[in-house]
């Protein structure tokens, strides 16, 4: 059985929750306390050498970390990832689109905003995720006008990635109520068979208000 290490506020690590579930796949589950320090042990670093989360470790003792290449992974021969050598490089242009825009963008100002952080932030840099999220947000919703999902008529692991933070923005007070297209893909996302809705706050966790170690 898989084991998955999981920190529950984790967008990243909802990403791989959400094609486990879809999958229906069996695994267990190994908390990381990341604001603890605990993704910094030595036994940790073995199962991800940067100490963050998700990974998994498989039967066989190998391991795997970063959220969309466990996608990637995880959606080998299944509905969620085409295997044509153009379509699935279409899947990976908008994982790359979501680490390099969303991730770095939206995931960053929701993480300083809930974790009541985002004072302590320059405002330049501030101000440059908030450009860098705009248009990473605009270029979606822009997609989205034309396909019905991001990379064309079926529901693929590059939704489940963009989705995980960009359906949060508004968590990072940025404004999508003029993204017409784009919310009606967060609505079709939530319909899809399997969606798992169960997400939770940094709240959660006492520890989060700290800086990582």
């Amino acid at each position: 059985m898989i084991t998955l290490y999981d920190y529950l506020p984790s967008q990243n690590a909802w990403k791989v929750r959400q094609i486990l579930h879809h999958l229906e796949m069996p695994y267990q589950t190994e908390i990381i306390s990341i604001f603890e320090g605990q993704g910094q042990s030595p036994e940790y670093l073995k199962i991800n050498p940067w100490g963050a989360v998700p990974a998994i470790k498989l039967d066989s003792g190998q391991v795997l970390s970063e959220s969309n290449a466990l996608l990637w992974y995880l959606s080998t021969d299944t509905r969620y990832r085409p295997s044509t050598p153009f379509e699935a490089a279409k899947i990976m242009q908008w994982l790359s689109f979501e680490a390099d825009y969303i991730q770095t963008s939206v995931g960053s100002l929701r993480y300083w905003t809930m974790t009541g952080k985002l004072k302590s932030r320059g405002p330049d840099m501030v101000d440059g995720k908030r450009s860098t999220a705009t248009r990473a947000l605009r270029i979606l919703d822009a997609q989205l006008a034309q396909t019905p999902f991001i990379c064309g008529d079926d529901y693929t692991i590059a939704d489940i990635s963009i989705f995980a933070y960009a359906h949060l923005a508004h968590e990072a007070d940025l404004d999508t109520s003029g993204l017409v297209a784009f919310m009606r893909w967060t609505e079709r996302l939530r319909k899809q068979d399997n969606h798992l809705s169960e997400m939770y706050p940094y709240a959660i966790d006492a520890h989060a208000m700290l800086e990582l170690p």
